[in-house]
């Protein structure tokens, strides 16, 4: 429902019976998606594909792996969605019955420090995928019980949240993950320096042919317009929310000539890295 040209997703369009506390709702794809608010919280896991998500006017370029904590008045929207397949896992706090620390797990509930992004590895996914199925099957449910018992579901989610997520670009925490983990950790801590995926492959003593192709699977981008995208995201944000100059704002995201970084910010956003730095209303 839009109220004064805002979209606001409502609870009772998403949520099976009054009262009811948890849900998933399956985007299988994700397709483009206008910027909205909910009356809920939720919870974003991104399996495969790629898209642009829009947090409160920051873009982040998602991928396998990448998982938000999302408050009810968080704006968000997709854009530039490309084979995107995600589970968002939606809650009301208020019906929440459990006696559980929830604050604890649910960055952002209620006042609690809030980091929206994180990631989680292979061996994560593979753990919280068992749950969000049995999840979703007990939130279809139109029995006694089925309330308390996706309620109990959501809470073993939310602490194996926290068990495996990770700082998007700590390598340190996908030692024990999988190839493409440790190689998205590893672009995502290179955006102001230079990235050799063969230097990578070296020393993780790898074929760069084949861990190109399995990239290429699970993202739906190569190795280097994925690194391109998260630069200019970090770009973006950086012109939007500091007084750097273009100049300097072209160096921290790796690119060492400014009329380079010009024209591929323009190229990949539709207009000039000082266009986009005056829509936002930033004066350098």
């Amino acid at each position: 429902m839009a109220v004064s040209g805002h979209l606001v997703l409502r609870k009772e369009e998403f949520f099976a019976r009054p009262g009811q506390a948890v849900a998933v709702a399956d985007r299988y794809p994700q397709n483009v998606f206008a910027e909205h608010t909910h009356e809920f919280c939720e919870l974003v896991l991104v399996w495969r594909g790629n898209g642009l998500h829009m947090l409160n006017d920051r873009p982040y370029r998602i991928t396998r792996g990448d998982l938000f904590y999302i408050r009810a008045e968080d704006k968000h929207s997709y854009a530039s969605v490309n084979d995107l397949v995600l589970q968002n896992i939606i809650y009301c706090p208020e019906r929440l019955k459990l006696n559980l620390d929830w604050q604890n797990y649910l960055p952002g509930l209620n006042g609690s420090a809030w980091t929206p992004h994180w990631r989680i590895g292979s061996n994560g996914m593979t753990q919280t995928r068992q749950i969000i199925t049995q999840l979703e099957h007990e939130s279809r449910k139109d029995e006694p019980l089925a309330n308390e018992m996706a309620e109990l579901l959501f809470a073993q989610l939310v602490v194996s949240f926290k068990r495996y997520r990770y700082a998007t670009d700590n390598l340190e925490a996908t030692q024990s993950e999988a190839l493409l983990d440790r190689l998205l950790s590893a672009l995502a801590g290179s955006l102001n320096r230079p990235f050799s995926l063969d230097l990578f492959c070296s020393q993780e003593g790898c074929s760069e042919r084949a861990l190109r192709q399995q990239f290429r699977q699970q993202t739906g981008m190569t190795v280097n317009h994925y690194l391109r995208q998260l630069r200019i995201c970090h770009a973006q944000y950086l012109l939007q929310h500091t007084d750097l100059m273009i100049g300097e704002v072209a160096m921290q995201c790796g690119f060492e000539d400014s009329n380079y970084f010009s024209v591929v910010f323009n190229r990949e956003v539709g207009m000039t890295p000082g266009q986009w730095r005056h829509r936002s209303g930033v004066v350098a």
